[in-house]
């Protein structure tokens, strides 16, 4: 079978829901019997996410092979309940770098080297490889950013150029926002008519209109939409505001979406079986009886006069997912480190749980460890992502063993007691398996102390993956370490070292005995970026459930 493309673009304004209507439409079609990736086309000239600040872009999403992506990635993984790889993630600097380095290697034979055809080609060639690495049927193609940007035109006149190619094996859905002005109270079309004439001008003509409102679209809506946009009303699809991103493959089910699709691809319709996912639907609005708030303490949430959540984007997921399996309403608050560093402990005063996530640097830094202490010393559930982890350290070899100055070498090189630093060797050690440079990226395996907390939360949770020998894969993003030289003092006063990688016998997991305290547990990797809404991490399970009870 020729493999089918299915291009989704975005109008108007970006954060619209591309990244979850691509999701949406390759989970259904996967869930027909078909094989289906997802390809994210970003516009920037970085190599990856890694070096862009979460305020600016998001959370990077992290995936196993250490690709640190962009985090609609996470949004696939956890719809299609599989992971992403590299291939999956396409930026137009990595396009260009590839190019460049091509024409300098008399890869071209002295041909003139132009936008089309041959970075265009690099797109397609890309897109291809990324079908035929999962030899899928159906490559489902997010186009960042929106129609009309400069910036992505090559992505769109490479759709244009498959479309011309590959007849009816190319389809394209166009996701545009319905704005309804409080001023006039009727939806309003002509922003996405403008879209689409944009779309128009670049030789594509959409062959559905994905519609984000906040309210449910009407037939007269979808007749404008028909008439100056030249696509049939019934694939004209509503995608109104719903109370979860994961009800929108039921509700696109109700409009027969995905057998619209497979329609116009010339396939055939399989059954489909998505049971599962219509439970644990049900499980998200259902009423919760138990109700907790658990604190953030970071530094990534301000941007302007605004906040926004998609600098924690993951481990946001991670909170859901959990709190829907326990039967849990979290409510989180989030709270600016910096603010905390003069001591005043009033924001989290009555909170139920308290998570230090990753966050590199001495921006807040005094005042994470003041909230590190204030959850050991109220006995309020703790959970340290990485630099949560490491702060953990920080404050009980401070405040427990007495080593007064002791700090992590990131933030003061010239510390007398480095209880974090950078190992010996640490390029030699990462350079097996990272793109960061010195960092340790992606999966790594971790053998975990039988009989802690940990232990207990991978066992009943299924997290293990082997049980026998107590040992998970999870992924990191960290360059600073666990320092060994006090291993001892730490373990004697009473932290127990819960977990060590299977390779370097790095320190992984922290955390204090459930005699001492409710839930203290902090990991050097990142079990957010693991967690998925049919598969809540074990972690993050036990911490929520923890919080409940203490309440």
């Amino acid at each position: 079978m020729l493999t089918k493309y299915i291009f989704v673009s975005g109008g108007v304004i970006s954060g619209i829901g591309k990244g979850n209507t691509s999701a949406s439409i390759a989970l259904l079609l996967q869930n027909r019997g078909y094989t289906v990736t997802v390809v994210k086309c970003e516009n920037y000239l970085n190599i990856d996410s890694g070096l862009i600040n979460p305020i600016e872009h998001g959370d990077p999403f992290l995936m196993d092979d250490g690709t640190e992506a962009d985090m609609d990635m996470g949004t696939y993984e956890k719809f299609l309940g599989k992971n992403m790889h590299k291939h999956n993630f396409i930026t137009m600097g990595q396009i260009y770098k590839a190019v460049i380095d091509r024409e300098r290697n008399f890869g071209y034979d002295g041909e003139d080297v132009e936008a089309i055809p041959h970075v265009t080609d690099e797109i397609l060639m890309r897109i291809k490889e990324a079908g035929t690495a999962e030899k899928a049927d159906i490559v489902v193609v997010e186009l960042g950013g929106t129609a009309g940007e400069y910036q992505n035109i090559l992505y769109y006149e490479a759709s244009r150029l498959l479309s011309r190619d590959k007849k009816n094996t190319v389809l394209h859905v166009h996701v545009s926002y319905l704005p309804t002005p409080s001023h006039l109270g009727e939806p309003k079309t002509k922003p996405t008519q403008l879209s689409v004439r944009y779309l128009n001008s670049m030789g594509i003509q959409p062959d559905f209109i994905v519609a984000r409102a906040e309210k449910q679209m009407d037939e007269r809506r979808r007749a404008r939409f028909s008439l100056f946009c030249s696509v049939d009303p019934e694939n004209v699809i509503d995608a109104v505001d719903l109370a979860s991103v994961y009800l929108i493959p039921p509700h696109f089910v109700e409009q027969k979406f995905d057998e619209k699709v497979l329609n116009m691809l010339g396939l055939p319709i399989h059954s489909l079986n998505i049971s599962s996912w219509e439970k644990m639907a049900e499980t998200i609005t259902a009423k919760k009886t138990k109700k907790i708030t658990v604190a953030i303490v970071g530094k990534y949430f301000a941007t302007g006069e605004y906040q926004l959540k998609d600098s924690y984007a993951a481990l946001m997921d991670a909170i859901d997912h959990a709190s829907w399996a326990n039967g849990i309403e979290t409510k989180t608050t989030w709270i600016q480190a910096e603010k905390l560093e003069k001591g005043d402990m009033k924001d989290l005063e009555g909170v139920d749980g308290i998570i230090v996530p990753i966050g590199w640097g001495a921006r807040g830094v005094e005042g994470k460890i003041k909230a590190i202490e204030y959850a050991r010393t109220k006995k309020i559930p703790y959970f340290g992502l990485c630099y949560g982890m490491q702060l953990a350290v920080v404050e009980y070899a401070r405040n427990v063993l007495g080593l007064k100055g002791a700090h992590t070498v990131e933030c003061d090189a010239d510390t007398v007691h480095p209880v974090i630093h950078m190992i010996s060797g640490q390029d030699e050690i990462v350079k097996r398996r990272a793109y960061g440079g010195t960092m340790r990226l992606g999966r790594w395996e971790c053998r975990v102390k039988p009989g802690t907390i940990s232990d207990e939360s991978y066992i009943q949770y299924s997290g293990y993956s082997n049980g026998d020998k107590k040992i998970v894969g999870e992924r990191h993003r960290h360059r600073y370490e666990f320092n060994d030289a006090y291993t001892e003092q730490i373990e004697k006063a009473g932290m127990v070292i819960a977990g060590r990688s299977i390779v370097e016998n790095l320190v992984e997991i922290i955390e204090f005995p459930r005699k001492v305290h409710p839930f203290f547990v902090g990991t050097q990797y990142h079990p957010e970026y693991r967690s998925r809404p049919l598969e809540p991490h074990p972690l993050f399970l036990s911490f929520l459930r923890a919080c409940a009870q203490a309440k």
